[in-house]
């Protein structure tokens, strides 16, 4: 567009500059019809252009009839009146030109008598009976002419730049209008990313109704692979429950070292298959699409319990959560990382256990339990994170309960955090991904 509205105004001002040239060229071959030779030898106009600028002083066009004689001197041997007692001092280039191709017209640029920039056309002839050459010089003010292309220019610069929007505008309604369908389904499929929907619904053009087919036809295969693996982790689950319960039971039954061997590496199997299983399940329910829970329902389940399993020693539970949580996951997943990390608080608080939900960021959820218990240092809440390492060896577990939550936060890409809490005791932050509200 811009250079269409650049090569419209050069046309123009070709166009605006060859009139000129045309009107000098006429005036030159007026003088060149009008000339004749007098008595005595002298040269006359048998009439005077017509234009009557030509006879209002410093107007902008003007004519001059020069002779040339021997030793290139140039004598004036008539003017116009619009130069009054001035006369067009062509350049030496212009009047070389003239003289070296008598009989065609020659172009030129010069200031004018009034300060003007003048377009000049020139002539030069041979008269009859005169040896010396002479030259008609019609000039013109080219400055009107310019004025109209800069005109020109503004007019077309305000018609494309309107053009322009226009056009912009058309091609925005258009694609608004074009594209809504994908708007439409990029909405289905985050409703289905979010758990707010199964499939992909609704009617699409033909061009895009096979996509749509495809995506639910991936989202029911997804389903399907997330359902085969649950199923292979359940029956893993229970092929190796049974052979470990046999093991423990029959090392319990029996006393000697080798029993009591037995025994005790039974326990850590269970242990290690209770967390891998743990953590293939969430890996699974991760990956899958569409899984919501409720955080603040979660938070408020587990606080009742936990006031109800530490009843005896007092420990108070405050809930802070802002309204309408909502965690990315399965409920069976964040119940058993949030409530390992409330237990936890509550075994070594002293009174008191302070639990924080908030949107820490877009799409992230974040879990702050506090205590008011002894606390660790920072080796030890680097040590804690290990998987089977006992802080202390005389509270009952497996000390793979912090790993456990560390690794299931994991699955779903967020994390464990353990800090030293304001309250003097420890902080656990927990970083989970939130679905939108």
């Amino acid at each position: 567009m811009v250079a269409g509205a650049l090569a419209l105004t050069a046309l123009y001002r070709q166009a605006a500059l060859q009139a000129i040239d045309d009107r000098l060229e006429s005036s030159v071959s007026a003088l060149v019809a009008a000339i004749e030779t007098g008595p005595g030898d002298e040269i006359r106009l048998a009439r005077q252009p017509s234009d009557p600028r030509f006879d209002q002083v410093f107007s902008g066009r003007y004519w001059q009839i020069a002779e040339f004689r021997s030793g290139d001197t140039m004598r004036v041997i008539g003017r116009s009146r619009s130069l009054w007692d001035e006369r067009l001092r062509a350049p030496d280039a212009f009047l070389r030109a003239a003289l070296e191709t008598p009989g065609t017209f020659v172009r030129g640029e010069m200031i004018g008598p009034d300060g003007e920039p003048l377009r000049l056309r020139g002539l030069a002839v041979i008269l009859s009976g005169r040896e010396d050459p002479a030259i008609m010089i019609a000039g013109e003010d080219q400055r009107p002419a310019d004025r109209e292309v800069r005109k020109f220019a503004l007019i077309v610069a305000g018609m494309f730049l309107a053009f322009i929007a226009a056009l912009a505008i058309g091609i925005y309604i258009q694609v608004k209008i074009g594209l809504a369908p994908l708007f439409r389904m990029r909405e289905s499929v985050a409703k289905v990313r979010e758990g707010r929907a199964e499939r992909v619904e609704g009617e699409y053009p033909t061009e895009i109704q096979p996509l749509g087919d495809e995506l639910n036809s991936l989202l029911d295969h997804s389903r399907e692979v997330v359902e085969r693996a649950r199923t292979h982790v359940g029956n893993l689950a229970h092929a190796l429950k049974t052979p470990i319960a046999v093991l423990i039971n029959e090392s319990r039954s029996n006393s000697g070292a080798l029993a009591e061997l037995v025994a005790k590496q039974a326990e850590i199997m269970s242990s290690q298959v209770d967390h891998h299983l743990r953590r293939a399940r969430a890996a699974a329910h991760a990956k899958s699409i569409g899984a919501r829970t409720d955080a603040n329902s979660v938070v408020d389940d587990l606080s009742r319990t936990l006031k109800r399993i530490h009843g005896q020693k007092g420990i108070e539970i405050e809930v802070h959560c802002e309204p309408d949580l909502v965690f990315r996951g399965e409920r069976n997943d964040l119940e058993e990382m949030v409530g390992n990390l409330m237990d936890n608080a509550c075994k070594w608080a002293n009174a008191n256990v302070i639990v924080t939900v908030t949107l820490a960021q877009d799409r992230e959820l974040q879990f702050c339990i506090d205590d008011d218990g002894p606390g660790m240092d920072a080796e030890a809440r680097e040590n804690a994170l290990m998987r089977g390492v006992r802080l202390d060896e005389s509270a009952p577990g497996s000390g793979l309960g912090l790993s456990i939550v560390s690794d299931l936060a994991k699955a779903y890409g967020g994390d464990l955090l353990l800090e030293e809490s304001e309250r003097s005791g420890l902080r656990a932050r927990l970083n989970l991904p939130a679905a939108a509200r």
